[in-house]
């Protein structure tokens, strides 16, 4: 393929690109999306193969087959619980390619480059090994706290912040180090202790942060595997990669900023420590005794109520519970009640989890609204029912200034009629938190398993 022709596919994969992150924006377009982004990426690949730069199509097919069973197996077999670890493991995949395509590059003595160009080309390798190494280490400590292999505490070191500054300003110096030592041959020493001291500050930055700020985590993590591509794409002179790497560097940092701003928080504040960490004195006891309810008196509530909003959380998605409360919502609107889903922008364990679980069971978009769209309109609510979820729903964050998560925004249920909230037991959420609104006067508590339950109040309600 000649080199215009390259040129023009990468322009047309860009432009598939751009218009799948757009899709991706809104509920109604994300499938469209995805299937812009899917024929960008194979018109990207099929150019590259056929660019000239291949030098083996064997290696090049083994490593589709076994790259494409792979993605295949996941997409068939992962649960939708299990989405925000496969998305860490996948980020870790992006910044481990771009640690070894620069070790690559650092060694190919095949293109010899003199002078500007190889002092560009040797900083262009540091920084994508250094960026690489922080993703994949701190992308591997987030997939073990997402999938709960290690507690997702916050891990606060003595002087932590020192320890990152010093990690910081080591780097820096073996760069200089590194580009003085390459001429003689010994870069590759200041090279790997980089690389050391990078999958140190990835393991630490993430194993400070609290439960409650993973879906930033994870956001922030995509955000640098994007970073990594860029800087892969510089490396190898592809022009595509550069500009697909800023692409999702950039919307994920701008994600991540969008769900600081909605949590009331700053983003380095997040990196430096995050929720669940001390705030300067001791959170508030909580004081009351709980009412339970069963099945029956839930399903009761529900049939008086004219307005009621479902706030899902990650048990609904652990309990598979979404298709049921589908089928109540269904039930529900057929009796002319008023039915809505009230999402907060860190519901579950990734962005958007609540949204991807409620379109799978295939809710209407129309009825899904966001946090800013309902905290006013609490009082017209007659019923809440808080499926799984603990922190989004905690007085605590606006009225006790030492609780860990102060500050945050959250939905305000309690300020309506009656909340049910289901949950397994009286455990804290992720976060580590407690929550007063279990013992509040107008509000239920319904034990068990989420989907047993919903099931339990779908037969009351038919009956």
């Amino acid at each position: 393929m000649s080199h215009s022709l390259v040129t023009m596919s990468y322009i047309i994969a860009t432009i598939l690109f751009i218009l799948s992150l757009s899709g991706l924006s809104k509920q109604e377009t994300a499938r469209k999306g995805n299937y812009y982004g899917m024929l960008g990426m194979a018109i990207a690949i099929f150019a590259t193969a056929l660019s000239g730069y291949v030098t083996s199509y064997e290696v090049l097919l083994g490593a589709l087959v076994i790259g494409g069973a792979i993605g295949a197996r996941a997409a068939l077999k992962v649960e939708m619980t299990q989405m925000p670890e496969l998305v860490a493991i996948m980020h870790s995949l992006v910044g481990m390619a771009a640690v070894l395509v620069g070790y690559a590059n650092f060694m190919d003595t095949s293109h010899p480059l003199i002078g500007v160009e190889k002092t560009i080309h040797e900083v262009e390798i540091y920084i994508g090994i250094l960026i690489g190494a922080v993703t994949f280490s701190g992308s591997v400590i987030a997939f073990c706290k997402l999938s709960e292999k290690i507690s997702g505490k916050p891990l606060l070191l003595p002087g932590r912040h020192l320890f990152n500054l010093g990690l910081l300003i080591g780097a820096l110096v073996l760069g200089g180090i590194f580009l003085q030592q390459t001429e003689s041959g010994l870069g590759i020493v200041p090279l790997a202790i980089m690389t050391a001291i990078a999958l140190v500050f990835g393991v630490h930055m993430v194993m400070a942060i609290g439960g409650a700020d993973m879906p930033v985590v994870v956001s922030m993590l995509n955000s640098y595997s994007g970073w990594a591509a860029a800087a892969t794409g510089f490396m190898l002179n592809n022009d595509l990669l550069i500009v697909t790497g800023a692409l999702v560097g950039s919307s994920g940092a701008i994600l991540s900023y969008i769900m600081c701003r909605a949590m009331n928080r700053h983003f380095l504040s997040v990196i430096a420590g995050g929720f669940g960490t001390a705030a300067g004195g001791e959170a508030a006891v909580i004081e009351g005794e709980v009412q339970p309810i069963d099945a029956d008196e839930a399903a009761s509530l529900l049939l008086e109520a004219k307005s009621i909003m479902i706030i899902p959380g990650y048990g609904m998605a652990v309990a598979q519970a979404q298709h049921t409360v589908n089928e109540i919502t269904k039930l529900l609107k057929e009796k002319g009640k008023k039915v809505g889903f009230g999402i907060h922008p860190v519901a579950g364990r990734m962005p958007g989890h609540m949204n991807v679980l409620l379109a799978e069971a295939k809710v209407p978009y129309d009825i899904v609204y966001e946090m800013d769209e309902i905290n006013e309109d609490w009082a017209h609510v007659d019923v809440s029912i808080v499926i799984g979820a603990n922190d989004i729903v905690n007085p605590s964050a606006l009225d006790d200034p030492n609780s860990p998560i102060a500050g945050m925004p959250v939905l305000e249920c309690w300020k309506g009629g009656t909340t049910i909230v289901l949950k397994r037991s009286m455990a804290s959420g992720y976060a580590g938190v407690g929550n007063p609104l279990f013992v509040l006067e107008n509000t239920r508590m319904l034990f068990g398993d989420a989907n047993a339950t919903m099931q339990a109040v779908l037969k009351a309600l038919k009956g």
